[in-house]
Parts: structure tokens; sequence; C-alpha cells
């Protein structure tokens, strides 16, 4: 009886720590609206502590994935600039291995400001693809779709 006890207690243990290695980063959505035509679309990552999430803007020696955002088109809706990082940057540099990356831990949200071409319901969908690691792998590539009303 306790071999199967104990087999039984560390495929759950196994099965809990693959679902938190599978998703490091939360992602969370929303649309904020600013005046009758402009939203600041806005993509929350809550990230797991010791992993991190990578800027947009990597440095020419990094080799990690940065995030990007892709936006899907849509003919009411055009983008204003490009998403700004709002979070504290931090920058890792391994000098043995000659890289570097800007980097995210615990919390980073990207805002997105949209502006509507004409006063209509509509949506702004998309996709994060992003790329995370801790102090000693890297997940691969991962994509997070999105899809949020601007009435």
């Amino acid at each position: 009886m306790r071999p199967i006890l104990l087999a039984l207690l560390f495929a759950v243990v196994s099965s809990t720590a693959e679902a938190q290695l599978a998703d490091p980063i939360k992602w969370t959505f929303s649309a904020r609206k600013i005046d009758a035509k402009t939203y600041e679309v806005r993509m929350l990552a809550t990230i797991q502590t010791n992993w991190h999430l990578y800027s947009q803007t990597q440095p020419k020696d990094a080799v990690i994935n940065p995030t990007a955002i892709l936006f899907n088109k849509n003919p009411l809706v055009s983008l204003d600039g490009k998403a700004k990082e709002v979070g504290k940057m931090e920058l890792y540099s391994d000098k043995k291995l000659g890289i570097s990356a800007n980097q995210y831990s615990g919390q980073v949200e990207f805002v997105q400001k949209v502006r509507l071409k004409a006063a209509a319901k509509t949506n702004v969908s998309g996709t994060v693809e992003f790329q995370t690691c801790d102090d000693k792998k890297c997940l691969p590539p991962k994509k997070v779709s999105f899809n949020l009303a601007l009435n």
C-alpha cells in the first residue's frame, strides 16, 4: 500500500511542478478609455519568482527573443506609437558568455495607445510573443492571444 501512495504523491508533486514551469508568466489584458476616440491597451505580465520576461528592445549581444506585441489589422483602429513598458528594467550581463539582456522580474505592463478612426464600437486583438528564463534554463518562445472590446 505504501509504494502506491508514494507513487501517487510523486505524480501529484511532479505534475504540480511541471504546471508551474509551463506558465511562469500570467497575462492580464484590459482596455482603458482615455477620451472619446483614444484607449490604452494594457498587457500586464505577472512573473513568478526567479523568472524573467524580456523587453521589446535588447542589446546587440542578446541571445534571447525579445517580447513582441502584434496587433491584428482593424480598419477602425490605428496604433499611436509603440507599446511602452512600465516596470523596473534590469540589465542582465554574463561576462563569461559575452551576452546581456534587458529583462523584468515580478511584474511589467506593456501599454499601447490606440485611436479609433470613427466613433464606433469595435475590438482590438492580437498576440504577445515572449520568452522567459530562470537562472538555469529558458523555456521555448510562447504566444498569448488577446481580444478586447473598445466601446
